[in-house]
């Protein structure tokens, strides 16, 4: 493959998704990692710490439903009412006892946020969840999760929330955010009656 094909491809592969690390780039491509950092450089692009940080500064600025530290992991891309994007690393203090498995309600605390987070008002709850637990992850995995916001009814919006672990799908939710316009929770209860 040419240089300039190499570039095109680099781009098209960040494009697609940003967050690719040199390492999985230069798999990608078949190349060095020395090759992708250096095509990086000549091109202009940031490593990929640079990179999610700038995504994070421009997703946050949109977030209304949640401080920004109340997402689970770190907000990467928001498009409000339409879809929304977090990382998070996984550490040795969210493992099962002892072992490498992450617990899985950090998974879930990352998705249910995601999905709130997703969600252009002032006042969301999760109303409702059915989630699928798929395969699990190991400490020092990213997992990335995707909300995509769907149906609107009323004051109620169906969100989907897909989590993988590079190309593994490891957690798979479907939630329902509740807008509450005077920030109590009697739509909320009501949702969870069944009303």
């Amino acid at each position: 493959m040419s240089r300039e094909a190499r570039h095109e491809r680099i781009k098209a592969e960040l494009k697609a998704d940003p967050m690719l690390t040199d390492e999985e780039l230069a798999k990608l491509l078949g190349v060095s990692i020395s090759t992708i950092r250096l095509d990086r450089a000549l091109l202009g692009i940031p490593e990929v710490r640079e990179r999610i940080k700038m995504m994070a500064q421009n997703a946050v600025s949109k977030l209304k439903s949640l401080r920004e530290e109340e997402v689970i992991g770190d907000l990467v891309e928001l498009e409000p009412n339409n879809f929304a994007v977090s990382t998070l690393v996984t550490t040795n203090e969210m493992a099962f006892r002892h072992t490498e498995w992450v617990s899985d309600h950090y998974i879930y605390a990352q998705a249910t946020s995601l999905a709130i987070a997703a969600i252009d008002e002032n006042m969301v709850f999760t109303g409702a969840a059915r989630i699928k637990y798929k395969q699990p992850a190991r400490v020092g995995e990213r997992l990335v999760a995707r909300a995509k916001v769907g149906t609107k009814k009323g004051n109620k919006y169906i969100v989907s929330v897909r989590t993988r672990v590079g190309e593994r799908e490891i957690f798979v939710g479907r939630f329902i955010t509740v807008v509450s316009k005077d920030g109590n929770r009697s739509d909320l209860t009501s949702e969870r009656r069944g009303g």
